[in-house]
């Protein structure tokens, strides 16, 4: 009998919807042992794309404390079935995993999907995914879910480069960014031949053994670890942490608190990260082995 594998994911741009159909080819060239069915979450009342800059910043705080809002249904059809593995497309708002995603995570049909099966993340994100990963365990945890593999695809430009053209992308809709600075996000080459991790997870799935794919993954390049990044993910967690819940708390002065967070986000990008690259790489030999151990702890699962 041929195993089901659910794919679940969340788009704006496309470009994750690439990634995951990319991915999972090798299983649709292997249809007698493969049935493969795609769940494209969908919030009732859906996020603007492009971004207006004013809504792009307002939806802060309720992304970054995980607050949920109401999902269509999946059919029937999809809730039907018993699922042998579960490939969960993701992205990251705001250092956490996407809205959309952590509704579907809270939902009410996602233990009935998700519930003790197989688990393997396929993120698209700028370069910022490792603390958002962590935050998706924890839903596992209670989901009961094996978490198996990851893929971290991100934008391999510097961290300057892409925050330029990742917010001409948001805020036009235009994945090409003007000259001379190059196309955001994940690149062409790596999108289109994502279907080589599908060739690797394919005998695993078969066997229904997934030891040791990971390591297979690593090595052909599924996840890319930048110390720095971890250490700039760590402190902007600390202080979203504070500056969302004062948001959140004050309503009434919504906007005031909404243009602050702003105002210290482009602050923190531009003069204070530089700041801490300069002191990271001066700190290298001497945390060199603690920043060795954070790329294995990330690169794992």
């Amino acid at each position: 009998m041929a195993k089901n594998i659910l794919v679940t994911y969340y788009t704006q741009t496309g470009q994750l919807e690439e990634i995951v159909k990319n991915l999972t080819k090798p299983f649709w060239e292997n249809q007698e042992e493969f049935k493969v069915t795609y769940y494209q979450i969908k919030p009732k009342k859906d996020f603007p794309f492009p971004w207006p800059s004013d809504v792009f910043y307002n939806t802060f705080p309720e992304s970054y404390l995980q607050i949920p809002v109401e999902l269509e249904m999946p059919s029937e059809e999809i809730l039907n079935k018993d699922y042998d593995l579960i490939i969960f497309g993701y992205q990251v708002w705001f250092l956490t995993p996407s809205i959309p995603i952590i509704s579907f995570l809270k939902s009410d049909f996602a233990p009935k999907l998700l519930s003790g099966k197989p688990l393997i993340t396929v993120s698209g994100t700028r370069n910022m995914w490792m603390l958002s990963q962590e935050k998706l365990k924890v839903y596992f945890k209670e989901l009961n879910i094996k978490l198996v593999g990851n893929i971290a695809l991100v934008d391999r430009h510097d961290n300057y480069t892409s925050v330029i053209t990742i917010l001409n992308w948001l805020q036009t809709g235009n994945k090409v960014s003007p000259k001379p600075f190059p196309k955001a996000g994940v690149s062409d080459e790596e999108i289109n031949s994502a279907s080589k991790f599908g060739e690797i997870i394919l005998p695993f799935a078969k066997s229904e053994n997934y030891e040791g794919m990971q390591a297979v993954l690593v090595k052909n390049g599924a996840v890319e670890i930048r110390p720095f990044l971890i250490k700039v993910e760590k402190v902007g967690n600390r202080l979203f942490t504070v500056f969302s819940k004062v948001i959140h708390k004050n309503p009434n002065k919504r906007k005031f608190w909404v243009g602050v967070y702003k105002f210290y986000l482009m602050l923190a990008i531009w003069v204070i990260s530089p700041i801490v690259l300069i002191l990271f790489n001066l700190t290298t030999p001497i945390f060199w082995w603690k920043r060795k151990n954070q790329i294995k702890y990330y690169q794992g699962i």
